[in-house]
């Protein structure tokens, strides 16, 4: 395997990523600068962890961001943005190198409302095996995990399934008309809907991939081949990634542009329609022991 740095050999090109994306950035805008920093080629941000569904880098990043959020350099919010607090844009390589490491890795992480564990690196593969049992404790939203364990719900999802599940998010998302055709040899094209906008009605072509890898430059081409001359809108979703030429490839000049959503973002797509997914707010009781001592 193409050797690829650790977590906590991340924590200055992230640092340094959010500060280049002005102090804020989505999962992927901090995955998309860390890989550039980094100089990870294509092969590199292709190997998945295990078996899929996420990259090895995208699964790193993970636990780079969780320890950078205990040391208090990060923070997170519901909508899966994530920005630098005072401390973190005070942090350079040299103070990362010196404090942070030691610090970070020490930091206990909650993955109980009752109980708190000391996480390691070496414990990554254990809170894997922790978390996958159907009955585990529910999963933070902002701790990245429940991610992880979404898409392998959607990956154990039949090719029909699948598709009806993207028909449905769409017309969660405001599409009318929404077909699933799914007819061989016709470029890949799973379905159609129409999207409004004030006045204006456009016809939108999608394709829906069960995927664990990544989606390359020659399956958005086949998808544009197939949509030319009948719309100019395209959508692409998928429970894998897409690599940099793929994406590259969507928004080429003098073609015709393609959305793309990718696994972790169609994830957030469930939560935010509440399909299959349900967030829950937990009340904490805080007892102040020094008001009882004034009384």
């Amino acid at each position: 395997m193409t050797h690829l740095p650790k977590h906590d050999q991340m924590y200055a090109s992230t640092i340094e990523a959010l500060k280049l994306l002005g102090g804020s950035g989505t999962i992927q805008e901090i995955y998309d600068q860390v890989c550039e920093l980094e100089g990870f080629t294509e092969e590199q941000q292709n190997i998945l962890h295990k078996n899929g569904p996420q990259t090895l880098i995208a699964y790193r990043l993970a636990w780079t961001r969780t320890y950078l959020k205990n040391y208090g350099a990060i923070e997170s919010n519901e909508r899966g943005n994530w920005s630098l607090t005072a401390t973190g844009w005070q942090l350079t390589p040299v103070t990362i190198n010196r404090t942070m490491i030691n610090s970070a890795s020490k930091k206990r992480v909650n993955h109980h409302a009752a109980q708190d564990q000391l996480v390691t690196e070496s414990d990554m593969e254990s809170f894997d095996e922790l978390v996958g049992d159907t009955q585990a404790p529910a999963l933070l939203l902002n701790s990245d995990q429940w991610i992880e364990k979404l898409l392998e719900v959607l990956q154990s999802l039949s090719p029909d399934a699948f598709e009806r599940l993207c028909q449905r998010i769409l017309r969660e998302s405001g599409f009318t008309k929404v077909q699933v055709t799914g007819r061989k040899g016709d470029g890949g094209i799973d379905g159609v809907g129409v999207l409004k906008i004030a006045l204006l009605s456009f016809q939108v072509f999608f394709q829906c991939k069960r995927y664990k890898g990544s989606v390359g430059p020659g399956e958005i081409r086949d998808f544009r081949g197939s949509m030319i001359g009948r719309t100019d809108k395209g959508l692409f979703l998928t429970t894998g990634t897409f690599t940099v030429s793929a994406k590259q490839e969507a928004t080429r000049d003098g073609a015709p542009a393609l959305d793309l959503i990718d696994g972790e973002e169609l994830c957030r797509l469930l939560v935010k329609l509440q399909l299959g997914v349900k967030t829950k707010t937990i009340e904490v009781v805080e007892i102040n022991q020094d008001w009882f001592k004034n009384l």
